[in-house]
């Protein structure tokens, strides 16, 4: 058996509202198989990279989740937990019970100045970094002069990870124990869906996973939805349930790290499916056709691509509604269509997320692609401040 057994999982957004419906059921089936695997796998580290709750001030069922795996996990075999902040984490929610937490091993790193991410065990060092707000990046360049603002986060963040690494390195000396790290961010040639936003509002980082490798022996980043390997030590675990349509067809996974001293030994176990999601997208009869052999259990999104779109709205719904499923939006292929201001009168707000509305009404202005392109650009860089602001 290996010196340190680890876990790592990220993006859980307990709490989150999915198009006016809760995924309280999905995530309390998570937590349950999460502390099965604990258990079976004799897991004695657990590293929760970030994005616990999906806003700063969540829903008691949400806390309630959050503490009893706290507790589940404790009594399942892990001698510690590691939670780091991520940037839909609110500080002073993380921090909330920290001192209490710190008794049973459990460390919350929310992410605020007066913490020390760097924590020293006997047989491992971790460097449990969170999401670094603007205050913390801006410490770590004092002194660098002045240069454009996407250079200057990049260069706080590695100089912040670069000042940590010396530590770790320096406190382990020459015992063969594994250096960990966590983040929270966006490294360069990740894999973006449509359900995360640059964290580092307009910035482009110039941090690789081979910056991360020359540091530690594994990093375990959060952040990112879709379970990806940066480089042979650096994934992102992703979220362990899908957070948008567009994420229906992820397969979803944790890492379990065997360390032999300073070598890691990564495999990825599936998580197993707890709701599916599905989209749809076709003509309007074979969409009925496709609604006839599905379960009331699953979410649909449907994408009608057919004339006299408006006319098969209403009967995409009521067919739904005799089969008891679940239509949570419905869009409309764009090159087919698009809705007017009178189609959306009578249809639900749930159907359509902010970006597909700003796209309707982009459709109605006659515009070359560049320019459609930079308002989209805008509109999100707008939309990312926006949910900063409020997260």
């Amino acid at each position: 058996r290996s010196i340190v057994r680890l876990l790592h999982t990220s993006d859980w957004h307990l709490g989150q509202n999915f198009m006016g419906r809760s995924r309280e059921e999905e995530h309390r089936a998570f937590i349950e198989w999460l502390i099965t695997t604990i258990s079976d796998e004799q897991i004695d580290t657990v590293v929760v990279a970030g994005d616990i709750f999906d806003i700063g001030s969540p829903p008691n069922y949400a806390l309630k989740l959050y503490y009893d795996f706290l507790i589940s996990a404790k009594e399942a075999g892990a001698k510690r937990v590691i939670i780091i902040g991520g940037n839909h984490d609110s500080i002073s929610t993380l921090k909330a019970p920290k001192e209490i937490l710190e008794r049973l091993n459990i460390t919350v790193i929310a992410g605020s100045e007066d913490e020390d991410s760097l924590i020293v065990y006997d047989d491992a060092i971790i460097c449990a970094v969170p999401f670094l707000r603007e205050s913390i990046i801006r410490k770590s360049i004092q002194g660098l002069g002045s240069l454009d603002r996407d250079r200057l986060t990049s260069e706080g963040i590695k100089r912040f990870y670069t000042e940590i690494a010396n530590r770790a390195m320096e406190i382990r000396g020459d015992r063969d124990i594994p250096i960990i790290a966590t983040g929270h961010l966006t490294t360069l040639n990740a894999q973006i869906g449509d359900s995360e936003r640059d964290i580092y509002i307009g910035s482009l980082l110039e941090i690789g996973g081979d910056f991360l490798e020359r540091l530690f022996d594994y990093t375990a980043l959060g952040h990112i939805h879709r379970y990806q390997r940066v480089s042979d030590r650096v994934y992102y675990s992703g979220s362990p349930i899908p957070l948008s349509f567009k994420e229906a067809k992820y397969k979803k996974y944790i890492n379990i790290i065997d360390f032999r001293g300073k070598v890691a030994d990564i495999k990825r176990v599936q998580i197993p499916t707890f709701r599916e999601l599905v989209r749809l997208q076709g003509s309007a009869e074979d969409i009925i056709k496709e609604l006839e052999t599905l379960s009331s259990s699953v979410w649909i999104e449907v994408t009608i691509d057919d004339k006299d779109t408006y006319k098969w709205l209403n009967i995409i719904r009521e067919r739904a509604k005799e089969l008891d499923l679940n239509i949570l939006a419905i869009k409309v292929e764009k090159d087919i269509k698009v809705l007017s201001s009178d189609d959306l009168k009578d249809t639900t707000l749930e159907s359509f997320s902010p970006s597909d509305i700003f796209e309707i009404r982009l459709k109605q202005n006659s515009l070359e692609e560049s320019q459609e392109e930079k308002l989209k650009l805008l509109f999100r860089e707008i939309v990312a401040e926006v949910e900063h602001e409020n997260s």
